[in-house]
């Protein structure tokens, strides 16, 4: 490696400080951790050779706490600082105040971040740098002879919406002249009713768009690269959930097009290190310009598989001022990398509502051939309110899809986490998805799969007697290591489990470490080491290996009979209890004691991991009481609001 610095401070936490100080491990150069109090044993201040605490748990006060971490620098002599993604990694100002102390910020210039970080300013600039942006007309459209003119001039389909829109209202789409003229008569209409206002805007509709950007990479020298694309459709609340690169859409001409347009929009802001230019991409492969992000992004892994580039290390070289040591030809597409973000949130809450609690259990599935695991926490760790709920980027790699996505699959399997609620079983439904596996996807895909929400995985049949049979055998294994049944000679065994709120009478005769399982009549052969330590179950269940991880309630037969005389718990009348549906904090009341509130208005608003979140009343009602007030800090299921 050549001489780059001696040693580097990391403005950032979590599994990306983990990741930078990875790379600067590797290059011999020596690493500054900030942290906040609460995070004072995380994994990120125990991997970097010192630690500075920066303040207290908010990020107002630690993280983005500027004068602290430029004292920290001081303190420290660090000669440059990574700033990981988030946080200050795209604020101007805190660029300004390193270069003002000679300390050289490992991304771009100033004026870099300051011209991509305007929507209006960024537009202009790709417009001029002849980088496709999503064609509109800037004015108000007179009727509807010039609504066909305009949309003649962008090209259909278009979007007829109204100048003083939302929630969908006076919004229309039309493919052809007919439609426009429909289109604007209905829009305008509807735009008068409901915001009394008729003036109509005209875009280009982008149909069914997918997320697909484009890395680049560029020096203090004028040269500038880009390292292919990454598809990022699989979204959920504009927040990525499952990114691959290559993606199955792209053409190498399209690929070719797009890498060159967000370098020549890199060349004209005059960019150095790595950054990504975001494009929607509709459904016949024309492509536009969304905007730039002036950092490293969180889904750079699988870059990195398929270009065999470290990143963050050219990132190093080209702030010590290197000239690129790569040419465009050089930049191969070697395989398949995918990356699932593991976050520690209830998927079945609008796909993912943050959970916090403390790891009880963590493995991360390392021993697989081709998983890449980057994470900040360990077993033990606490996943607090604070900050984002990732626990880890899951990364798995093949020759081809087919084989990443296979690995992915059984990666997902033998991952544990115990302690928060996680959305692996989300993840794993995306990836068998027929949608997903054969690359029909767009940044609808969740809402348009899972309308109604996101439920789990719906059992079959078969794997439903497959889970209850192994359950049966587990048990009898645990007692007969307890030596529970020990003047039970028979080998037969008759047991109650319960799965979805229904239980079933099973039957379980065993030789050995094989047990036969009868369910309604069916047979199941289950097999296997039966190692009851491990939090991993790998069985031969019907001649097929699979691999288990659950919870379920099993009964003796009088066990069983005896569990109807318990109580049942009545559950509570939700409609007029408000509960946090998550640990955070209350930023607003909005009613007090006696004020009437009518169905769906907003009651309270409470903030939880960079999130705010609207509570509001199920149904129309008088308040009762109110139980929180603004800047309260609340855990899940607190009591917030009755109502009568």
């Amino acid at each position: 490696f050549p001489q780059t610095f001696d040693k580097i401070l990391i403005a950032n936490r979590g599994e990306i400080a983990c990741r930078v100080i990875k790379t600067c491990k590797k290059m011999g150069i020596k690493t500054v951790a900030v942290h906040s109090d609460v995070d004072s044993s995380a994994v990120h201040v125990k991997m970097a050779d010192e630690a500075v605490c920066v303040g207290p748990a908010p990020t107002n006060k630690s993280y983005l706490n500027m004068d602290a971490i430029m004292n920290a620098i001081k303190q420290t002599g660090a000669q440059a600082v990574h700033p990981g993604y988030g946080f200050l990694s795209e604020n101007k100002e805190f660029a300004k105040r390193l270069a003002a102390e000679g300390v050289s910020f490992i991304g771009p210039d100033t004026h870099a971040i300051q011209a991509m970080g305007d929507k209006i300013e960024s537009k202009l600039i790709a417009k001029a740098a002849k980088v496709n942006t999503i064609p509109g007309f800037d004015g108000v459209v007179k009727d509807a002879e010039e609504a066909v003119k305009i949309a003649g001039e962008i090209g259909y389909p278009v979007m007829i919406k109204a100048s003083a829109g939302g929630g969908g209202k006076g919004m229309r789409i039309a493919w052809n002249d007919e439609e426009t003229r429909e289109g604007f008569r209905f829009s305008s209409q509807e735009a008068a009713s409901s915001f009394g206002d008729d003036r109509l805007l005209i875009e280009k509709f982008i149909d069914n768009p997918r997320h697909i950007e484009i890395q680049v990479l560029a020096d203090k020298h004028g040269n500038a690269l880009w390292l292919n694309e990454r598809e990022c459709s699989i979204q959920r609340r504009n927040q990525k959930v499952v990114e691959e690169a290559p993606s199955t859409f792209l053409d190498p001409d399209t690929r070719r097009a797009m890498g060159e347009q967000a370098v020549s929009l890199a060349k004209a802001v005059k960019y150095s290190s790595a950054g990504t230019v975001e494009f929607l991409v509709d459904s016949k492969k024309n492509f536009y310009f969304l905007e730039m992000n002036t950092r490293l992004q969180v889904e750079h892994p699988i870059t990195e598989c398929i270009t065999g580039l470290d990143l963050v290390q050219q990132m190093i070289r080209i702030a010590m001022g290197y000239k690129l040591q790569h040419k465009q030809s050089d930049i191969p597409i070697n395989g398949w990398a995918i990356e699932s973000r593991v976050y520690a949130e209830d998927p079945y809450k609008s796909f993912g509502l943050p959970s916090i609690g403390r790891l009880s259990q963590y493995q991360e599935p390392l021993d697989l051939h081709n998983v890449r695991v980057d994470s900040g926490i360990e077993e033990g760790s606490d996943i607090s309110i604070y900050y984002d709920p990732m626990i880890s980027k899951l990364v798995t790699y093949g020759k081809t899809r087919e084989e990443a996505l296979k690995k992915m699959e059984e990666a997902l399997d033998n991952y544990v986490i115990r302690g928060v609620t996680h959305n692996i079983p989300l993840l794993r439904e995306i990836i068998v998805h027929p949608r997903f596996v054969s690359g029909d996807i767009s940044t609808k895909f969740l809402p348009e799969v899972y309308p109604d929400g996101f439920k789990g995985h719906m059992l079959t049949a078969g794997e439903r007697r497959e889970l209850l049979a192994t359950a049966a055998a587990l048990y009898v294994a645990a007692q007969l290591r307890s030596q529970k049944f020990l003047g039970d000679l028979s080998r037969q065994w008759e047991l109650c489990v319960e799965l979805d709120k229904g239980v079933h009478m099973l039957g379980v005769s065993r030789s050995g470490n094989n047990y036969t399982v009868e369910i309604d009549g069916e047979k199941v052969e289950v097999s296997g080491e039966w190692n009851l330590a491990s939090a991993l179950l790998p069985l031969t269940i019907n001649g097929k290996h699979r691999t288990l991880q659950f919870k379920l309630r099993v009964l003796s037969k009088l066990a069983a009979s005896l569990s109807k005389h318990m109580p049942e718990k009545v559950p509570e009348d939700t409609s007029s209890i408000l509960r946090s549906p998550m640990p955070g904090s209350v930023v607003a009341v909005s009613v007090k004691p006696g004020d009437n509130v009518a169905e769906g208005q907003e009651i309270c608003v409470i903030e939880a991991m960079k999130m705010q979140n609207s509570m509001t009343a199920a149904k129309a009602a008088k308040v009762k009481s109110v139980h929180c007030k603004a800047g309260d800090t609340v855990g899940e299921g607190d009591l917030l609001v009755e109502l009568e």
